[in-house]
């Protein structure tokens, strides 16, 4: 099996990461892995780059983290794939399949509602996942699932609690939404060896339009451990679950209580 890390951040661009992007490379090729996506967190989320009235200026320094661990991947053979981690209402979307050319042809971004973002990245060959759907922090306060908006959920995410991704999979279960599984590693050597998480295929990806080819066809295997998906019965939250099944051009949303 093939073995990819698919949410990663880098100190060049996510405040939260520790890790500059040339550290990666190295560090998954020794775990075994066949590539990684960086996935920093965009201009809407905890991210480094400063508000540049420049859009080339803001995308250029976003791109830095990417840039310079494929730089350290190629040096030794290791693929590295370009993606990013967008962020609405505390709800976050993990965006596959497109490039910085993309981004810099975008600037108008930052004002799409979520279900623009999904037609538009659709359209152009992209792909839509949203991240640690039920993850709960002091930061948050409610809980966010996005079916009509994404292609699919991470329903195991490294750093989430148990019971966050098993109330994942019970609801991707429930709705028959495909399952992936990430790391979301901010600094190396914060996850012991076999804690690592990320998606597993028959054949090696080897292009960021290969995975998103993949998951749309819901094809690869979560890479998480067996024995951390006895589920329980039903889905428990400490936090109070809001679907958004339509959202107007405003950004508006039509939730229900789950």
């Amino acid at each position: 099996m093939f073995k990819y890390e698919t949410h990663l951040h880098t100190y060049e661009a996510s405040l939260c990461a520790s890790s500059k992007g040339c550290l990666y490379p190295q560090y998954y090729k020794d775990l075994g892995y066949d590539g990684i996506f960086v996935t920093d967190h965009f201009f809407n989320g905890n991210s480094r780059i400063p508000v540049y009235d420049n859009w080339e200026k803001r995308v250029n320094e976003f791109c830095k983290g990417y840039e310079n661990a494929k730089a350290a991947g190629d040096a030794i053979g290791f693929p590295v794939f370009f993606g990013w981690e967008a962020n609405f209402d505390g709800d976050e979307f993990l965006i596959y399949g497109l490039d910085k050319r993309w981004l810099l042809d975008h600037p108008d971004i930052l004002s799409y509602s979520r279900k623009q973002q999904y037609d538009i990245v659709h359209a152009d060959g992209g792909l839509v996942v949203q991240a640690h759907p039920f993850r709960e922090r002091g930061y948050l306060n409610s809980i966010r699932l996005n079916p009509e908006s994404c292609d699919a959920m991470e329903a195991y995410n490294a750093f989430n609690q148990t019971r966050h991704n098993h109330n994942a999979e019970l609801y991707c279960r429930e709705k028959d939404i495909f399952m992936t599984a990430g790391s979301d590693i901010h600094k190396i050597g914060t996850l012991p060896r076999d804690g690592h998480y990320g998606m597993g295929f028959d054949n090696p990806i080897e292009s960021a339009a290969d995975y998103v080819k993949a998951i749309l066809n819901r094809e690869g295997t979560m890479l998480v451990s067996p024995g951390e998906r006895i589920l329980p019965e039903q889905i428990h939250t400490g936090l109070p679950v809001y679907v958004n099944t339509t959202e107007a051009a405003t950004g508006l949303c039509n939730c229900t209580l789950l």
